[in-house]
């Protein structure tokens, strides 16, 4: 397995992508998650977007971060936002979502963010556990889903580089 740095809209982020907001339907039953996302957002040094790909060179895992600053969503200065963390069903249960993380993170501490945010849902235990078993607590929500009663929100510090 291999991870690479890629555009928000590279086509394979794109196909990924669309699997990821099937999921979400297929969950939530609300056509996917609705927050406005920009390619840009993910152009470092304000963000950056992984891939995982496999021994064939198939995509199987994606996640970004993209930088956010205090901007009455509840967001605080020098959080960094996970976004679109994702392993194809059939990738699932080799601990390549842990090395995504992982690779977010490192990425967003040497980029001078201060703490990893997140929001998931309640439909999604096993990003709940993920996140939780990788040092993540609860905090205040934040961003477009902040209202919603499924919505639940983590953050970890990042620390120094």
């Amino acid at each position: 397995m291999i991870i690479r740095r890629v555009a928000f809209d590279h086509p394979d982020a794109v196909k990924l992508n669309d699997e990821v907001q099937a999921e979400y339907h297929v969950r939530y039953g609300d056509g996917g998650d609705a927050t406005a996302l920009d390619p840009a957002d993910f152009d470092p040094p304000n963000g950056v977007y992984f891939i995982v790909y496999d021994e064939n060179d198939g995509p199987v895992a994606t996640g970004g971060w993209r930088a956010q600053d205090s901007n009455g969503e509840g967001n605080l200065d020098g959080d960094a936002e996970l976004k679109r963390m994702f392993v194809v069903e059939r990738a699932r249960g080799r601990g390549l979502a842990r090395r995504i993380l992982t690779a977010l993170e490192d990425d967003a501490r040497a980029a001078g963010r201060l703490r990893m945010v997140l929001e998931t849902g309640t439909k999604q235990p096993e990003a709940i556990a993920l996140y939780t078993s990788s040092g993540y607590e609860p905090c205040g929500k934040f961003g477009y889903y902040r209202f919603h009663e499924e919505s639940r929100c983590f953050a970890k510090p990042l620390g120094t580089p």
